[in-house]
C-alpha cells in the first residue's frame, strides 16, 4: 500500500500498522558504529552486565528511527516531501537485542502550506510497542506531504 496524499488524512486518523521488526544485535552494534556512538552501554557486554538492566541497550536513535519506518507503508510512502522535525521524542522502556517492535501512529494536526501550495502539513504521533504491548517509544513527527488536487 501506497502512503496517502495530504487530502486523505484527517484529524484523529489512526494507524496500527501490520509490518514489525525484530531486533538483532547485528542491528544495534552497526547502528551504533555507523553512527559514531561508541557508548559502551551499546557495544560491550561485559561492561552492560554491571549496570541495573544487565545487557546491551538497543541503541535509542535506531528505537527513533525503526518506529518512524515501520508507520511509512501506511501514511508517508512516496507521498512525503521530507520530514520537517521530530518533537517530544521519549523512551518510557529500554528495547533489547531480540525485543519485537510494532508501531501505531495517529494524526494530530493537518493544514495546507502557506508557503507550499502543492503541500500540506501533517503532524503525526507514533508510539512504538514491543512484544509485551509495552509502550518503549514515542514522538510527534511534522511531515511535507504532497497534495493530490495539485
Amino acid at each position: 500500500m501506497a502512503g496517502l496524499y495530504f487530502e486523505q488524512f484527517t484529524v484523529g486518523q489512526y494507524f496500527r500498522h501490520d509490518v514489525r521488526r525484530t531486533v538483532t544485535e547485528t542491528d544495534n552494534v552497526l547502528f551504533s558504529t555507523m553512527t559514531h556512538n561508541p557508548a559502551a552501554i551499546h557495544l560491550d557486554a561485559e561492561y552492560a552486565k554491571t549496570t541495573e538492566f544487565g545487557r546491551p541497550l538497543v541503541n535509542s536513535a535506531f528505537t527513533l528511527g525503526l518506529m518512524v519506518g515501520l508507520s511509512i507503508t501506511d501514511t508517508t510512502l512516496g507521498t512525503t516531501v521530507g520530514n520537517l522535525g521530530w518533537d517530544e521524542v521519549r523512551f518510557p522502556r529500554p528495547v533489547f537485542v531480540g525485543d519485537t517492535l510494532r508501531a501505531e501512529t495517529t494524526v494530530l494536526e493537518i493544514r495546507a502550506s502557506k508557503s507550499r501550495p502543492d503541500n500540506g502539513i501533517v503532524t503525526f504521533e507514533h508510539k512504538a510497542y514491543n512484544q509485551d504491548d509495552q509502550v518503549v517509544a514515542t514522538c510527534r513527527r511534522v511531515a511535507l506531504m504532497l497534495r493530490q488536487s495539485h
